[in-house]
């Protein structure tokens, strides 16, 4: 089946030794798929590899920011650099493996039925994780336990960073006011798009914790998310 144009958003910070492995793995996927890498000044030299990678293929693209500046504001960007441009649909997807290339094409096809597409973990109250502590597994779980019950979001795994965006859902949310991170960014791009109507769709992935660099995962990230979810329940977000 053919589909639109797609762009694939990997944000980077210190994946030198994840970025052209996983660049080369998603371009295998479907001939509709371009990669915009947006790097937050790796140090590492993560932009460097895709720069030089992105001169020699049209598919791959580069936004270099001079820092640190977050997942969330590096989503955004994305999301708007692929709004000036025709793409219709726009994912959402780590660097370091811990989400399949090979789960793409089955996004592309949930996605012509549906607005916004989310990978699961935690679908029909099965777990498909892999290679995480107990520790982590339970705050992932309660965490997505916690905002359904909070906000109501009929979502299995609300936290989860592998997603498909129609072109027309990125354009009914107002990027500019969107200034959560991590998880919390998560729960706010799928909240407001549901509270907006469209439509939302869980298909199940397995989850693998990255084999090669760092974690990005801190304390703050958690603690926001925690009162995110409960601005959203009061409309304050």
């Amino acid at each position: 089946m053919a589909y639109p144009k797609s762009l694939v958003i990997v944000p980077t910070y210190n994946e030198k030794e994840n970025i052209q492995l996983i660049m080369s793995a998603i371009l295998e996927q479907n001939e509709c798929l371009e990669i915009l890498v947006v790097d937050d000044g790796s140090p590492d030299g993560t932009g460097d590899l895709v720069e030089a990678e992105s001169q020699k293929n049209p598919r791959i693209h580069l936004l270099r920011r001079p820092g640190k500046m977050g997942l969330g504001s590096a989503y955004v960007t994305g999301f708007k650099w692929a709004l000036e441009r025709d793409f219709e649909r726009v994912f959402e997807m780590d660097a370091d493996f811990s989400h399949a290339p090979s789960d793409l094409n089955r996004f592309l096809e949930a996605a012509e039925e549906a607005d916004l597409v989310l990978g699961s973990r935690y679908q029909d109250r099965k777990i498909s994780v892999v290679n995480w502590d107990l520790k982590r597994l339970i705050l992932s779980y309660g965490a997505n336990v916690y905002t359904r019950m909070v906000t109501r979001l009929p979502i299995s795994d609300a936290t989860g960073g592998f997603k498909c965006f129609r072109r027309s859902a990125l354009q009914a949310l107002d990027l500019d006011k969107m200034k959560s991170d991590g998880y919390c960014f998560q729960i706010e791009t799928t909240f407001k798009i549901w509270k907006k109507g469209l439509n939302v769709k869980e298909i199940p992935i397995i989850f693998t914790d990255r084999t090669r660099g760092t974690s990005k995962m801190s304390g703050g990230i958690i603690s926001e998310a925690f009162f995110l979810v409960l601005k959203l329940r009061l409309g304050l977000a």
